[in-house]
């Protein structure tokens, strides 16, 4: 278990995301995966109000309905961690006081609850000032309707720009971070790792396994049966290649923990459904020493 920068979240170091459940996954299916990954010791589950409004016959709010009917059905709520975002659905875009007061009560009616425990802004909005933003995160903190806040998608300076500004004001800042990142998408490391660092915020990486294309199943000449199977092969081309043979030869002897391995204080990743369930490398198996995100510590979600 890790916590999530300065809260008191205690979570798993995978974090189960849920942007399939209600799209790719139905309820039933959804149902088995949250089931299993409980069962195999993950509490930290994420989602967010727009998805997947972008799927046929969708218009958003699926994946934390499901959710939602989950927890009620299994009487577990208090048993695990809820993350949820703001800001990317059309319903309810941007990051205004107006918008954040009401999309908060729409997302905690469809996961049935009274709090959310990590409440991210789901993407910067540049059109809204950040002290107005910062303030409506602070009063959902003060009515308790949300334990913790988080950011995702954002750059450095905007990301520095709003804790300088939470800190100033005295209000609840952003104790964790949901960047892209991953083995072919690196940018994250340049000037947010280094930022992360220096403020102790978690980092709670999305897209962990490229869209699908790290596990290794999407090879040249291979046709893989998926609605992610054209975002995982975006990365089908002579540079994705290399990371796919390096990660070929660190995994035949000894496997490569890169989604699991600590990175202090960084508490977890994020992870979409598991097809399988592999054993976990065990505390003295070695890591790989060539990828900034296995000699660095870092919590991963599964995705």
């Amino acid at each position: 278990m890790a916590k999530i920068g300065s809260s008191d979240l205690d979570v798993s170091r995978l974090c189960l995301g849920g942007n399939v459940f209600g799209w790719s996954a139905d309820e039933e299916t959804s149902f088995a995966v949250l089931d299993g990954f409980v069962a195999g010791g993950g509490n930290f589950i994420d989602s967010a109000d727009s998805y997947m409004w972008r799927a046929p016959g969708n218009s958003g709010g699926e994946s934390e309905t499901i959710i939602g009917r989950w927890m009620a059905a299994r009487g577990n709520r208090d048993d695990v961690v809820i993350a949820t975002k703001v800001g990317s659905w059309p319903q309810f875009p941007g990051l205004s006081a107006a918008n954040i007061a009401a999309a908060v009560e729409g997302s905690l009616r469809r996961l049935q609850t009274d709090r959310i425990d990590l409440y991210y802004a789901h993407r910067d909005d540049q059109d809204t000032p950040q002290e107005e933003t910062a303030a409506a995160f602070d009063a959902l903190v003060k009515a308790g309707k949300v334990r913790a806040l988080g950011a995702s998608n954002f750059t450095a300076d905007r990301l520095r720009s709003a804790l300088e500004i939470s800190a100033r004001e005295g209000l609840a800042s952003y104790v964790a971070l949901q960047p892209h990142y991953n083995l072919v998408e690196r940018e994250f490391e340049t000037a947010l790792a280094p930022l992360l660092l220096a403020e102790g915020l978690a980092c709670v990486p999305y897209f962990g396994l490229a869209k699908g294309f790290l596990t290794g199943k999407y090879r040249p000449g291979t046709t893989i049966e998926s609605v992610r199977a054209e975002g995982a092969q975006e990365y089908l081309n002579e540079r994705g290649l290399r990371v796919l043979a390096l990660l070929d030869e660190i995994a035949a002897p000894v496997g490569c923990r890169w989604v699991r391995s600590p990175w202090r204080g960084w508490p977890t990743g994020r992870a979409s459904p598991p097809r399988s369930r592999a054993p976990a490398p065990s505390s003295s198996s070695p890591t790989c020493s060539r990828c900034w995100t296995c000699t660095s510590p870092t919590t991963s979600r599964t995705a």
